[in-house]
């Protein structure tokens, strides 16, 4: 499975991007994907994650009630809608799939990564 993230750039504070990550392959209906970030100097953390079906969905307190994911198994996609973005969200963000199928949190759960978006926030 190759995984091809994309809609990273410059934004300004408060604004909304979408991020995308588009699979290869068959199996994309079955993987649980996530979203996970790195900011310079830190380790990656988890963002959010959604299950095969779309059925459930996980998401980190720092970014709940502004982030959501959602995926179109149609178009081998999942997305990250985020609103209301702030300095700290500054990161490469990375989007990953798991075989399990299920809404993971922890990166050592997930088999697949995309190579990351670059996301500045600027003040």
């Amino acid at each position: 499975v190759q995984l091809q993230a994309s809609g990273g750039g410059l934004v300004q504070a408060g604004g909304s991007p979408r991020l995308s990550c588009v699979a290869s392959g068959r199996s994309f209906s079955s993987y649980g994907m996530g979203w996970f970030r790195q900011a310079p100097g830190k380790e990656r953390e988890f963002v959010a994650s959604i299950m095969s079906t779309g059925g459930a969905t996980n998401y980190a307190d720092s970014v709940k009630g502004r982030f959501t994911i959602s995926r179109d198994n149609t178009k081998n996609t999942v997305y990250l809608q985020m609103n209301s973005l702030k300095p700290d969200d500054t990161a490469v963000y990375y989007c990953a799939a798991n075989t399990y199928g299920l809404p993971h949190r922890p990166p050592a759960l997930y088999h697949y990564w995309g190579q990351g978006t670059l996301v500045t926030v600027s003040s």
